[in-house]
């Protein structure tokens, strides 16, 4: 069921499923999430076994301020706060030490958690009116298939996770990828998952390097956090990453075979690049120049491109510079699979 989340009453109708111990849909600035009570470990439970989702994978815990982060951390450092300070409410986690006995189911049984602030107006008017009801903060993943394309549409939701779910509909995602999250646990910055902030607003926030994620000692273990297993956001269709000469190379290929059957496009491509009209074997969308415009319309395009029943899609490599990293780290997360 979706409900125009502009319309108060429909706040109040997600605050009671949320309160019943319930599940909703809810619309950020990043992508949709599917939404439980963060500290009622049934409700919680109820997340894992809808999507699909191991119980030791940690999901990330919504607050509607940074007043609310010290209902689910401890030892917040400074380069954190400085961060938070500068990029919340937006499309940042931190990853930080967990209050003892608070949000354990969330957390994947870790003694740490993932927080972060939307900025979604819907969402913000939903944390808030859960905060009054004292609700501390809503544990909300990607309201998708585990290991899917995420969804930037309510209705993306409920082709997921069926009409008996409520949704409250806050428009297409702005974002349109997973939020940036920066591991807090280790003494400085280390990125786990790249998003549309760039590693230089993140250091100059801070006030110190944010450092790549790397193995660490023996006998130490990192923090997990969503999103970053090596296949993840994959369409049903097998997804391919190319440069643009490869992309014409394979295309080439392709249209001196057999052609497809009418009706029925044998391969999608998604390219940044002019490449020839392949009809009918080929289905086309063109790729913005601009990574932001890309990242918003990502998962869009693919679900798009997947609903065609495709079996192959061909992807045009984005470039290698920094601003294009989260879209590049999605693209190759769903080749992976």
């Amino acid at each position: 069921m979706i409900l125009t989340g502009e319309n108060p009453e429909s706040i109040a109708d997600a605050l009671q499923a949320l309160a019943s111990g319930q599940l909703v849909g809810l619309p950020t600035e990043t992508v949709y999430g599917l939404a439980a009570d963060a500290c009622n470990d049934a409700a919680v439970a109820k997340i894992f076994s809808r999507k699909g989702r191991p119980a030791n994978h940690p999901l990330i815990v919504h607050v509607a301020s940074a007043s609310g982060v010290t209902q689910f951390a401890r030892d917040v450092p400074e380069f954190a706060q400085r961060l938070m300070d500068a990029f919340w409410p937006g499309p940042l986690t931190l990853i930080l030490p967990r209050q003892p006995g608070v949000a354990a189911a969330t957390a994947g049984g870790q003694d740490s958690i993932g927080l972060r602030c939307p900025s979604h107006p819907v969402a913000q008017a939903l944390l808030k009116a859960c905060a009054q009801a004292g609700m501390a903060g809503l544990a909300a993943p990607s309201a998708n298939r585990f290991g899917r394309i995420s969804p930037t549409t309510a209705a993306h939701v409920e082709e997921e996770l069926g009409t008996d779910l409520l949704v409250l509909d806050g428009g297409p995602c702005s974002v349109g990828i997973e939020s940036t999250i920066i591991d807090c646990t280790r003494g400085c910055p280390v990125l786990l998952r790249p998003g549309v902030l760039s590693t230089a607003q993140l250091e100059a926030a801070c006030g110190c390097a944010v450092l790549p994620d790397e193995p660490l000692e023996s006998g130490h273990t990192a923090p997990r956090a969503s999103g970053t297993l090596e296949s993840h956001y994959a369409p049903r269709a097998k997804l391919r990453l190319m440069d643009a000469q490869a992309l014409r190379t394979a295309l080439q290929v392709l249209l001196s075979s057999k052609p497809a059957a009418a009706g029925a496009p044998a391969v999608a491509l998604y390219s940044r690049v002019a490449l020839p009209n392949a009809l009918p074997a080929v289905t086309q969308r063109r790729m913005p120049m601009d990574a932001a415009a890309t990242a918003q319309e990502l998962f869009a395009v693919l679900r798009e491109l997947d609903a065609t029943g495709v079996a192959l899609i061909w992807v045009e490599t984005p470039p290698a510079s920094p601003e294009w990293d989260g879209v590049r780290d999605r693209l190759q997360r769903a080749s992976a699979s």
